[in-house]
C-alpha cells in the first residue's frame, strides 16, 4: 500500500492513481472500487456521474492547467497533481493557483517524482499530502522527512502557508 506525508504524519493511503494508456478511452472507462484519483479526461468524460462521489479525484499531468478545473472544485475533494519528473516545477504553481486564486480548501496531493528536498516547498506552496513513487523511500526515511518538514520555523518569503513576509510580522510584533 502506498505510503504518504499528510497533514504531519505519514500514513498508509488506499486510494489508486488511475493512469490511462493510449489504447484506453476516457469515456469507456470503467472505475476500481474504492479511493481513486481519475485522469482529468476520464473526470471531464464523466464528471456528471462522479460529481458525486467523495472518494473520487482527479489528477492533472503537468501540461494540464487547473483552470481547466475551475467550475468542478466545489465537487472535489481531492486534487492530485503530477511531478512526471522531479526537474518539472509546473505543479508547484498548481497548487499555489489552486489555494490562491480558486480557494480550493480541499487535499492537494503531489504525486510522481516527488523527491524528500522539495516536500517543503511543496507544503508552502499548498500542498497538504505528498506521495512518493511507490518504493521510493522506506518508512524510515519517510519519518526523516516528515520531521525536516520543521526544520524552517520562520522562513522569508511570503507564500501560501503564510501569506505575510517575515519582515513584515516582525515589525508588526515590535
Amino acid at each position: 500500500m502506498p505510503k504518504l506525508i499528510k497533514n504531519g504524519s505519514v500514513i498508509d493511503d488506499a486510494a489508486q492513481i488511475l493512469v490511462l494508456d493510449e489504447t484506453q478511452a476516457p469515456e469507456a472507462l470503467s472505475l476500481p472500487e474504492g479511493p481513486v484519483f481519475v485522469p482529468l479526461a476520464v473526470w471531464q468524460a464523466h464528471k456528471g456521474v462522479l460529481s458525486d462521489n467523495k472518494a473520487v479525484g482527479v489528477w492533472l499531468d503537468s501540461h494540464e492547467s487547473v483552470d481547466d478545473l475551475a467550475e468542478d472544485l466545489d465537487s472535489l475533494s481531492a486534487v492530485a497533481l503530477n511531478f512526471p519528473k522531479f526537474t518539472d516545477g509546473r505543479a508547484y504553481s498548481g497548487a499555489a493557483l489552486l489555494r490562491t486564486r480558486y480557494g480550493f480548501k480541499g487535499e492537494i496531493r503531489a504525486i510522481g517524482d516527488v523527491l524528500r528536498d522539495q516536500f517543503f516547498f511543496m507544503q508552502r506552496c499548498g500542498f497538504d499530502a505528498i506521495q512518493p513513487k511507490t518504493g521510493k523511500y522506506s518508512d524510515a526515511q519517510l519519518e526523516e522527512a516528515l520531521a525536516s518538514l520543521q526544520d524552517f520555523s520562520a522562513p522569508y518569503q511570503a507564500a501560501v502557508d503564510q501569506p505575510e513576509p517575515l519582515f513584515r510580522r516582525a515589525r508588526r510584533a515590535a
